[in-house]
């Protein structure tokens, strides 16, 4: 049903957007890129952390990688990643489709600074062969427009 309520939330939210069911997996980054011929940043990594007992997600590119000092600065706390089954249990989502659409209740969601080198960014769509294409200035007003500084990109960017 995780590619059922994404569909069903953009309808709603967005209905000019596509959720784009492909034949090949788009699971991890380097897939997802490969399918969508975009640089591996462009996709949008659903990161899902808890810090002391605040649950949430972040949005960020998908060659970042979140960095524990600027984390405790951004969230006040040491963020812990959630496994997968903490994961579907907040998403409805498996891993390799988590996104920041279609969840089954409200949960804070940020983006990181570091997606706004790109112009378009392609989450996941609630399955590991759905995805998502809109700008970071959509991406960023459907999601609540939280920005933080907690990622590093790769080289700096």
């Amino acid at each position: 049903m995780s590619l059922a309520s994404v569909q069903a939330d953009l309808a709603l939210r967005a209905p000019d957007l596509v959720v784009e069911v492909t034949e090949a997996s788009t699971a991890t980054v380097e897939l997802a890129a490969a399918v969508h011929g975009v640089e591996p940043g462009q996709i949008a990594k659903t990161l899902c952390i808890k810090v002391k007992d605040e649950e949430f997600l972040l949005v960020t590119r998908g060659n970042a990688r979140l960095d524990n000092q600027k984390s405790k600065t951004a969230f006040g706390g040491r963020p812990r990643m959630l496994g997968a089954e903490d994961v579907l249990r907040l998403t409805s989502h498996q891993v390799g489709g988590v996104c920041p659409f279609g969840l089954p209740a409200p949960l804070p969601i940020y983006l990181d600074v570091s997606i706004k080198v790109y112009d378009v960014m392609i989450p996941a769509g609630g399955d590991t062969h759905a995805s998502v294409t809109l700008s970071v200035a959509r991406l960023a007003e459907l999601c609540g427009n939280k920005w933080v500084d907690a990622c590093v990109p790769p080289n700096g960017d």
